[in-house]
């Protein structure tokens, strides 16, 4: 996707972006300062988060790379007070860390089990937890404030061998439409991204030779998406007028059909 969204229209907020350090997470937190946001990189590899910061500071805009696992709850909290104090006040977030480990439930690979509900479930609700009193403090306070998620549309279809990361991705979509019962009386936008294929480094974590042989023809086959695709979308979703809710966008390629 070509850059849709021009000149600075998120001059004066302050962004966090999970899950920083590649693919989806280093493009939005890019576009993000690109289109004049003050951008928090959270991850828990230092040297790719300085890297993406470093780039932002040079072109111009005004980030800070915090090195953050997000499954630390207590690591995540001195993470928002740091931002707190050295970006301000924070208006937008994107929860976007996750990891995606593919197999038969029979093959009782329980420790991918656990890094999977571990990160992609608790470690958003820690990012709701150290976050969300802030967005609810801006839109108080009359600014626009957002919340948005990564699931993904294996929430919604089913495909073999992705039982516990579709139900991972299931709990962010579903949490989502929840939360939107709550933060949006309070003038709090909660949306949710659920991309198909992108070409990021996340089928890389897969094992699973079957599951692994899928992602890799369709990338070959396919014009997937691009990081900065669903980076576009996310900065939509936040440049839209503040009494507008893009809640759930589905981004896929559009010769995918599965």
């Amino acid at each position: 996707m070509s850059q849709v969204i021009s000149g600075t229209p998120l001059t004066g907020r302050v962004a966090v972006v999970t899950g920083a350090s590649s693919g989806i997470g280093e493009a939005t937190a890019e576009r993000l300062a690109q289109l004049g946001a003050k951008v928090a990189l959270l991850a828990r590899r230092s040297e790719r988060i300085e890297a993406a910061a470093d780039r932002i500071n040079a072109a111009g805009g005004t980030s800070l790379a915090v090195t953050t696992d997000v499954t630390d709850r207590a690591a995540l909290q001195a993470a928002a007070d740091r931002i707190n104090t050295e970006l301000g006040h924070v208006d937008l977030v994107f929860a976007n860390a996750g990891i995606q480990l593919i197999s038969e439930i029979v093959d009782l690979k329980v420790e991918d089990w656990d890094t999977q509900i571990d990160l992609n479930i608790k470690g958003v609700m820690n990012t709701i937890q150290a976050f969300v009193t802030s967005l609810v403090d801006a839109a108080e306070a009359g600014k626009t404030a957002d919340l948005i998620t990564t699931s993904s549309i294996a929430a919604t279809r089913v495909l073999e061998k992705f039982q516990v990361y579709s139900g991972t991705k299931a709990y962010i979509s579903q949490l989502t439409r929840l939360l939107r019962t709550e933060l949006g009386r309070k003038n709090v936008r909660v949306s949710t991204i659920e991309p198909g294929m992108v070409d990021t480094e996340l089928p890389d974590h897969v094992t699973d030779p079957d599951a692994s042989k899928l992602m890799a023809d369709l990338i070959d086959q396919i014009d997937v998406l691009r990081s900065e695709d669903v980076a576009e979308t996310v900065a939509f979703v936040a440049v839209v007028p503040k009494h507008v809710n893009l809640t759930e966008i589905t981004i896929l390629p559009t010769a995918q059909i599965i």
